[in-house]
């Protein structure tokens, strides 16, 4: 075998499955503001996903749309369909989070807007001459959204296996929708890199979005945890801090700084594939037991 063959992705074909959009729904009117018991700092940097992930998953979604001409391969479409289903649904369950902060007094507003105009305006569509130049910028983004889904199926990865969060008595709902988000984040893990390589490949456009998201997002979630601490009506001097989060990920609250440089180095290697991270029978047992997914299932059953 060549070196070349050697260092090519190398998917683990028993961890694909068909995937489906899971029509989930909760209440929020019994979580409290501080939904981990006595630790704004770690429920506000978990929330930071609700400001982030609505426009952020809409914006895969019409990315996708585009891209599904350029789709070849029957399997991959397939798979990209019940991508653009998932998340969907993700972006809607987020979405719905954001006026149960609001009526506690945390408006979220000031900051989802900053987000809009990021994925509406800076990674929108742009009036772009057809043929190489239209193409050259959807690639990008799709390269983008793969660098991207390497770090949501992270976070998917280490929210199902959180278990600090339910021996500090974290609420039950929230952590359902986080356990249910992350574990289709795991199910779907492949799917943003393997089309990513059967549309374009070049290692050096993933490495050079991967650079792009992974500043984009470290500096987004940052000020967004500031922006929650300091605008929390409960707080007097709210503060958030790299030495908070770093104490909270070695406390097991949150991902620990080890654990996501190590990242790094994983998704950049020429032989990385998704499939060989996480677990999908971990993800598809949590989803079989899920109360959002089963009474989901359940709703559709009897309208059936």
């Amino acid at each position: 075998m060549s070196n070349t063959q050697a260092r090519l992705p190398r998917p683990v074909e028993s961890e694909r499955i068909p995937l489906k959009a899971r029509k989930v729904s909760f209440s929020w009117e019994d979580t409290p503001l501080h939904w981990v018991p006595g630790d704004p700092f770690t429920t506000h940097t978990i929330n930071v996903l609700h400001l982030l992930l609505p426009a952020g998953e809409r914006w895969f979604v019409h990315v996708y749309k585009q891209v599904l001409p350029y789709i070849r391969d029957e399997r991959l479409r397939e798979d990209v369909i019940g991508f653009i289903g998932q998340e969907a649904m993700h972006s809607q369950a987020h979405d719905e989070v954001l006026p149960h902060l609001k009526d506690q007094g945390l408006d979220p507003t000031p900051y989802t807007a900053q987000v809009d105009w990021l994925f509406e305006k800076l990674l929108g569509d742009r009036t772009l001459p057809p043929g190489r130049p239209r193409r050259w910028w959807l690639m990008e983004r799709v390269a983008l959204i793969a660098a991207i889904e390497h770090y949501t199926a992270f976070l998917g990865d280490w929210v199902l296996n959180a278990r600090e969060l339910d021996r500090r008595g974290a609420d039950p709902t929230m952590l359902d929708l986080l356990r249910w988000h992350g574990a289709e984040e795991v199910e779907h893990r492949s799917v943003a890199f393997d089309l990513f390589l059967h549309v374009d490949g070049s290692y050096a456009r993933r490495v050079r979005t991967w650079a792009v998201a992974f500043s984009a997002l470290v500096f987004l979630w940052q000020r967004g945890a500031r922006f929650f601490m300091e605008n929390d009506p409960t707080l007097i001097d709210g503060r958030a801090t790299f030495m908070d989060f770093h104490r909270r990920g070695r406390r097991g609250l949150l991902p620990s700084t080890g654990a996501m440089l190590r990242s790094i180095p994983r998704y950049l290697g020429h032989a990385y594939h998704p499939s060989q991270e996480g677990s999908t029978e971990q993800a598809v047992a949590y989803l079989a037991a899920s109360p959002a997914a089963l009474a989901a299932e359940k709703s559709q059953e009897e309208a059936a």
